[in-house]
């Protein structure tokens, strides 16, 4: 048996309440990491295309304010 199925075992015996303390938790540890990827994909430069794009939009009038 995986680790992964062990833990899948052990999550299904969870109180409802623990449940949900737990599922909050890993949204925030997934959340956390997608963080850490736009900041390593932006220092990488990976970006620069998107915000490229946008600016130029923005400028030929194809944005509105929000």
């Amino acid at each position: 048996m995986t680790r992964v199925e062990q833990l899948e075992q052990e999550i299904a015996k969870l109180h409802p309440d623990e449940f949900v303390q737990l599922r909050e938790w890993l949204m925030e540890q997934d959340w956390a990491e997608w963080d850490r990827q736009i900041e390593r994909d932006s220092a990488a430069g990976k970006l620069d295309g998107l915000m490229k794009r946008a600016l130029a939009d923005h400028a030929a009038g194809k944005s509105r304010p929000i």
